[in-house]
């Protein structure tokens, strides 16, 4: 059950749950629902993705049933998302790989947030990160996506692409970075035609809001 309270024009809901395939799922909607209830939906499809990547991440490293707690906190401009579990093991984020399934997760929670770090706890440990909120958020959207994509060129593209304009060389990068999200949609069950539209649709109404 989420254990919600405010303290200082702060809210935070505090989410336990049990690392298992299923439990992610349920984490997810569950996160959803609470930015829905604090007024927050522009920001509840990264939210939502930052969640799966960091419970599945404990799934994986720290084991099948581990427990572990999701802390969601709103506080002025930022949106503060924590995950702790009882591993004193620090993860960091892979250099990524094009041929690689995996090991991309901690790059996409840096794509999508405004900072990220791993700190110990008594217990283990909490990966954290914030998303920007507010008027902002289209600049921060624009500075992250480069920030992105320019982490993702492998050495093997910036010999390949010696001699192009940086854009030239982000504008191929960037439809590399979609065609292997369409590949991981789809590795999922999931249609890429509807994470498209998906996508199409959240712009669309952050551009109208903006």
């Amino acid at each position: 059950m989420p254990i919600s309270g405010s303290t200082d024009s702060r809210l935070r809901c505090v989410l336990p749950f049990n690392a298992a395939a299923v439990e992610v799922g349920l984490l997810r909607h569950m996160a959803a629902r609470q930015l829905a209830g604090w007024g927050m939906p522009a920001v509840a499809d990264d939210a939502e993705v930052i969640v799966t990547e960091l419970a599945t991440n404990v799934v994986k490293h720290v084991g099948d049933g581990a427990a572990a707690t999701l802390v969601l906190e709103w506080k002025s401009d930022r949106l503060r998302l924590e995950v702790h579990d009882r591993s004193p093991a620090l993860p960091s984020a892979k250099t990524p790989d094009r041929d690689a399934e995996c090991g991309r997760g901690l790059h996409l929670v840096a794509g999508l947030t405004a900072d990220w770090g791993v700190i110990p706890t008594a217990v283990g440990k909490a990966v954290w990160c914030e998303i920007p909120l507010g008027s902002g958020m289209g600049c921060c959207r624009i500075e992250r996506a480069v920030q992105v994509l320019e982490r993702y060129q492998s050495t093997d593209d910036a010999q390949r692409w010696q001699g192009r304009s940086r854009e030239a060389s982000l504008d191929e990068s960037a439809v590399e970075l979609i065609a292997d999200l369409l590949h991981w949609t789809a590795a999922r069950g999931q249609d890429p035609d509807d994470i498209l539209d998906r996508a199409q649709m959240h712009y669309e109404g952050q551009a109208d809001a903006a």
